[in-house]
Order: structure tokens, then sequence, then C-alpha cells
């Protein structure tokens, strides 16, 4: 598995109902699967898909930000308030942000390289392979 190229050109992305819109440039990092419970009952699906970007690169577009829920006592995820999407997470401090692939259009050079929280996956899905080790994961 290759590392997604480096890009400063903006990748789009945005809420199903188009009320929140942002790009983001920058070396994407650590596509990944998640199945920990806040994903699955935030999604209503087995899992989610993230990618990280620098929190520098970030521009909200259209004059609506996403409203954010802490998750964890030091993160939280930010969605659409008109439609729901989720469409990002944000650890207090970081100079990153967790995008999801839906909401970048799931791009097809961005595939997940690790599933976190496997002991909570589903155990009808097939999980993702895991093609590459971050230390900090």
């Amino acid at each position: 598995m290759t590392t997604p190229p480096a890009t400063e050109t903006p990748r789009a992305g945005g809420c199903q109902c188009g009320t929140i819109q942002f790009t983001v440039t920058g070396d994407p990092d650590y596509p990944h699967a998640c199945s920990c419970p806040h994903c699955q009952r935030l999604s209503g699906a087995p899992m989610m898909s993230w990618v990280s970007f620098p929190l520098g690169g970030l521009t909200w577009n259209g004059g609506s930000e996403p409203t954010w829920h802490y998750t964890w006592p030091d993160s939280r995820r930010g969605f659409c308030p008109a439609c729901g999407s989720q469409l990002c997470a944000l650890d207090d401090g970081a100079t990153s942000i967790a995008v999801t692939l839906s909401a970048l259009g799931n791009p097809p050079d961005l595939i997940p390289v690790h599933q976190s929280f496997r002991d909570t996956a589903v155990p009808w899905l097939t999980q993702v392979t895991d093609t590459r080790h971050h230390p900090d994961r």
C-alpha cells in the first residue's frame, strides 16, 4: 500500500444537504475505518471511515460551520445541524482534523489502511486489512 500523494490541491467536501461545505489541503494522513461504539452510534452504521488533514489547511465555505458535540472528554465531532451528516472530528489542541471519507465523496485515492476498535466491530462484516503501521494508533 502506498501513502496517498501530498497535495496542495484543495479537496472539496460537505454534508448531504449542502449547508456545510469545506475544502482541505495538505498531506492526507492515516485513512482508516473505526468501529468504536461512538462511530457506530453516530453514523448508524457498523463503522465510519476517516482521514486527517492539517488543521491549517481547512476552510469552511459558504458561511456555515458544523455544530460540535464532545464524544470523548477531549474530542468532539462536527456535524451538520440541518441534515445530521457527520463531517469531522477534532481533538482539543490538535494540529490536524479528521474528516469522514464520506464527506469527501469517498475519493478513490484514500483507501483505509487500518481499522480501529476491532473488538467492537460487527462480526458479519469483513474487517479492513491492516496495510500500514501507524505508531500513534
